[in-house]
């Protein structure tokens, strides 16, 4: 008995400490532009966010404290000697530093203190820190250096330095720049776990450069510096059809290196990248970012980059200026290995040929583990498909390469063995789309299932959404949405991670609310949107790839590609509140927009693509590509008045209506109530992007699902219409036929890839089409942001963006018995909820701490909705915590 009574007490005690617990509030989530504890920062006022953690009802922030200084037992105690922002009433949870003047290489420690919604301070939230970097360009040390080859040269070079620290260290950081790629390493191991860093920028006008803490890896005596250097999209040496071998920059990659070390008593040495470092040739042959990799294991210098390795035989490196004066930090998530994928299947052919299934496809690379004699070349091939034999097929996704010669084949690492045992290779400087993997061998060796390994390799950004739902074929298409998504995010959003590699600007914009729905992706967009300031003509014109070497400036590349200027920063504003983009992006929309105002001074403009790969149906390019135009001055008026830009609020604000009236008189039917022929991009375009005069939306969207009716209850869309359709649908009272489309089996609709295999969204509708057939693209990819939308309802609030008021417009179609979609947003997660329960559905709501949301129920005639027994109004506010509706 006495047990049972102390079991019990145990248990109370817990529970109720888990009660305690849950219901602590303090700030938590703290961010420094928007990444945890970032070193490298250069910004003289950077971002500062947090969250707050209070599970109550109505929870909410009053007011908020941040204290900022270098001694973090100083900031701890609430006492910030670079900042002290004083009690600020206000819920803001994004604020920029506004201190004393940020130093250089300079660790900062920062707390943020709230008080809650009865003016009580919450918990202490932990210390939280940023480091700044260069600050500028003339704080570098180091020098360009390359090893004086020329652009030609395959052979991937090695550089080394031995030093010696002088005294006890306390801290160091490395600090590079590189045109190319690179891989930095301490005394024999790789700093950090990125891939192909630094991202890829026009060279020539911006170069990124990466820090790291590098304290742990330096040693007593002497260390040994080394650096490898790839090719990457800097020294472009393979041909294609996108001319990246012209590129104005192009030159034998460089680097410049300063590794900073801080010593016990404060005093600070620099070890330089300069005229003492040595050079030699490395086992990587070949290196090609666009191809493949090859690496010859019997040219290995085994312990190039420790101190002890005999380097009398390497050469003298070459000084290089500069690629730019503009050096700035890399402070954006990384690309990584983030999923490590088994072979599913392998099927040996003979000694000599094996076919390896990942079963599924993903952009990254392989790990081969294999043995056999000296100089046996080994073939690692990369693809999506198979041939009905077996072997691998190429022929979807090299069609844009043209080799001079055989030497560098598509998608083929080449490796040569040295007979010194079991090798692991895997590339260093190229990345793959692909399932299948054909590996050829110039004699027999042995594999297994195991011999090789796949890598998934993308920009490492953090998951934030998720749903769920009662069918298998939804969950299935937004996971193989999300596969596409990420194969197409390597420090830029691309079109394919095999046939291009191209930051194509409308896939970009098309599928930017299924990524910020799904990925914390900030960062990247931030980077991507500076590549489109640097690539912008003094006209305003932009090419429709960025980064380019030079191609897409031609006549096509207009606003229905090129809008990602304006609509990209208008999504980040939504997403999270953060207007930094949109003003660091403004002059680029403004000077945009004016020259396409130029060229079309009536409101209608026909520079555009156009709607690509339409099933069938032709839609108007002048109508769409007005559309664009009308969308980009929409956004640009909106950002002038948000910036207190009057005269531009005006102007920018008259323009549109211009452009709105030239496409309504020309364009739509007032009597019927149709665009253009009536096709259904045509139709989606103008209710997705608001043309449509308010008395005219509900016929516009009938005849919208008429028209879908009339096609089968199928798609008959290109990219533009795969972006509106959805939206166009269920805002406007028709997600019946919505979610229809979207839940669809047969050709052509998304899940007729999946029914037939897809893990990833294809480029084509038609399987079997002749072209613009790569099995992973992302220009149809709005279909994972709508999932959010569509039927959980979720919606940033314009007047409050960042979900600070969430707009939540669920809809509870037909043939699905439950849905859930959760987003994690700038104040935290945010569940919408609905499952049938007999003639009723339960509609259950999480909103976080210091945030509202504004539900609108879709009531059809005869339904009320119901909280705790009590009607509510079909247009309800409610406060954070989480609600149970009833809708019967």
């Amino acid at each position: 008995m006495k047990f049972l009574y102390s079991f019990l007490l145990m248990l109370f005690t817990i529970s109720m400490a888990e009660k305690a617990y849950s219901n602590e509030v303090k700030p938590s989530g703290l961010q420094c532009e928007h990444l945890i504890n970032p070193i490298g920062v250069d910004l003289l006022n950077p971002r500062l966010s947090w969250m707050m953690t209070d599970t109550r009802q109505g929870a909410k922030q009053t007011a908020y404290r941040i204290i900022v200084g270098k001694d973090s037992s100083e900031v701890a105690k609430k006492r910030g000697l670079s900042w002290e922002s004083g009690k600020v009433a206000s819920s803001a949870n994004l604020v920029n530093y506004k201190g004393k003047t940020l130093e250089p290489f300079t660790k900062y420690y920062w707390s943020v203190e709230l008080w809650d919604k009865d003016g009580k301070p919450a918990s202490s939230g932990g210390v939280a820190t940023f480091e700044t970097g260069m600050m500028k360009v003339d704080n570098w040390k180091g020098t360009w250096i390359s090893d004086g080859n020329d652009i030609d040269k395959r052979e991937a070079p090695y550089f080394r330095k031995v030093f010696e620290p002088s005294k006890k260290i306390k801290s160091a950081r490395a600090y590079i720049a590189a045109a190319g790629l690179y891989e930095l390493y301490l005394n024999g191991k790789k700093v950090g776990n990125h891939r192909l860093d630094p991202m890829y920028t026009r060279f020539d006008r911006r170069n990124l450069y990466v820090s790291y803490d590098v304290t742990a890896q330096l040693q007593k005596g002497k260390n040994a510096v080394g650096v490898l250097l790839g090719n990457g999209w800097y020294n472009h040496q393979s041909i294609a059809v996108w001319n990246f071998d012209k590129a104005p920059w192009r030159a034998r990659p460089t680097f410049c290196l300063d590794l900073r070390i801080t010593y016990e008593d404060g005093t600070v040495d620099v070890v330089t990248s300069g005229g003492d470092w040595k050079t030699s040739s490395s086992p990587i042959v070949l290196n090609n970012i666009y191809t493949a990799e090859h690496y010859d294991a019997r040219k290995e210098q085994s312990g190039w980059n420790t101190a002890d390795f005999d380097d009398k035989k390497w050469n003298g490196i070459s000084l290089r200026a500069a690629p730019s004066n503009n050096v700035v930090s890399q402070v954006m998530q990384p690309i990584r290995n983030v999923e490590e994928i088994p072979s599913k299947t392998m099927q040996k052919v003979n000694d000599t040929v094996y076919v390896f299934d990942l079963g599924r496809n993903i952009s990254g690379v392989t790990k081969i583990k294999v043995s056999g004699e000296e100089g046996t070349v080994i073939r690692i091939k990369h693809g999506e498909r198979l041939h009905a034999n077996g072997r691998l097929d190429l022929s979807n996704i090299d069609v844009y390469y043209r080799p001079k010669d055989n030497t560098d084949p598509f998608q083929t690492d080449i490796v040569t063995l040295s007979g010194k045992g079991e090798l692991e290779f895997m590339p260093k400087f190229n990345y793959k789309g692909f399932q299948y993997v054909e590996v050829i061998s110039s004699k027999p060796v042995q594999l297994t299932k195991e011999s090789i390994t796949g890598y998934f390799m993308h920009s490492d950004v953090t998951p934030t959404g998720k749903i769920s739902s009662s069918n298998k074929l939804i969950d299935r298409l937004w996971w193989a949405t999300n596969n596409s998504y990420l194969s197409n995010l390597m420090g830029y959003p691309t079109d394919c991670p095999q046939r291009e590699k191209n930051g194509w600007t409308g896939d970009g914009h098309f599928a930017v609310e299924t990524g910020l729905f799904n990925f914390d992706g900030i960062t990247v967009y931030e980077k991507w949107l500076a590549d489109h300031r640097d690539e912008q003509q003094p006209n305003g014109v932009l090419p429709d790839i960025i980064p380019t070497g030079g191609w897409g400036y031609g006549s096509a590349n207009g606003t229905d590609w090129t809008s990602t200027i304006a609509i990209i920063p208008w999504n980040i504003y939504m997403f999270y509140g953060d207007s930094k983009l949109l003003s660091d992006s403004y002059n680029s929309i403004k000077r945009y927009v004016n020259y396409i105002e130029q060229i079309s001074p009536a409101g209608l403009t026909t520079f555009g693509r156009g709607d690509w790969v339409p099933v069938k149906s032709q839609s108007s390019l002048e109508y769409t590509s007005s559309t664009y135009y009308y969308v980009d001055a929409v956004i640009l008026a909106k950002a002038a008045k948000m910036f207190g830009k009057q005269a531009d609020y005006s102007y920018y604000s008259n323009l549109a209506e211009k452009i709105k009236k030239a496409i309504n008189d020309k364009y739509l039917n007032r009597t019927t109530g149709i665009y253009a022929s009536g096709v259904q991009t045509e139709l989606s375009v103008a209710l997705q992007w608001g043309l449509v005069p308010e008395e005219l939306i509900t016929k516009v969207a009938e005849n919208l699902a008429k028209r879908v009716a009339a096609d089968g209850m199928h798609l008959d869309v290109g990219v533009l219409g795969a972006k509106a359709i959805l939206n166009a649908l269920s805002d406007n009272g028709q997600a019946e036929t919505a979610y229809k489309l979207a839940a669809q089996d047969t050709y052509p609709s998304w899940g007729w890839w999946i029914v037939n295999g897809a893990t990833t969204l294809y480029e084509n509708w038609d399987i079997k089409a002749e072209r613009d057939i790569s099995l992973n693209h992302m220009m149809f990819g709005e279909i994972g942001g709508w999932f959010f939308k569509g039927l959980g309802g979720i919606h940033p609030d314009e007047q409050q963006p960042g979900f600070k008021n969430i707009q939540l417009r669920p809809n509870f179609v037909s043939g699905l018995e439950h849905f859930e979609a959760e987003h994690d947003g700038p104040y935290g997660k945010i569940i919408s909820s609905w499952k049938r329960s007999g003639n009723a559905v339960i509609y259950t709501v999480t909103i976080p701490a210091n945030s509202s949301a504004t539900i609108t129920f879709p009531l059809t005639e005869g339904k009320k909705a119901f909280k705790d027994g009590k009607a509510v109004a079909a247009k309800t506010n409610i406060g954070a915590g989480k609600y149970q509706f009833e809708i019967k």
